[in-house]
């Protein structure tokens, strides 16, 4: 069980830091302040899941940290957006690419928590916590 709660932890802080990413390139793309505002909450948000993950993940391994996004698909995310608002970098849809990214995201970490129904508790909560938000 030790090696599914790491595994968890890994993919939560996969898509946490992929979240940070995406926001990070969209908020270069806007001059909207009230979007750049929400970018900001929504990043914090991020970043506070990533802080659990890292503090739980001590608990269980303490010779690794928990797993990023890699370069290739930092990469491969900047891309995307360049592409995807080549002709149109409007607030709305900034937000749909960030919907879109939302999203995935929330459909992973139901299929995590639906094939993990064994975890500790803490990593469920942190888990919960990801979806949720």
């Amino acid at each position: 069980m030790e090696n599914n709660n790491l595994n968890v932890l890994d993919e939560v802080n996969k898509g946490a830091t992929m979240g940070m990413d995406a926001i990070s390139f969209i908020s270069q793309k806007t001059q909207d302040a009230d979007l750049k505002e929400t970018l900001n909450i929504e990043y914090d948000k991020y970043r506070k899941i990533s802080d659990r993950v890292n503090k739980i993940y001590a608990q269980y391994d303490t010779n690794k940290e928990p797993h990023e996004t890699n370069a290739m698909n930092k990469m491969m995310t900047w891309y995307g957006i360049q592409m995807k608002t080549m002709k149109d970098d409007t607030p709305s849809k900034l937000s749909e690419l960030l919907m879109q990214g939302t999203n995935m995201g929330i459909i992973e970490g139901r299929r995590l928590l639906n094939h993990n129904t064994r975890i500790h508790q803490d990593v469920k909560d942190v888990l919960n916590d990801f979806v949720v938000m």
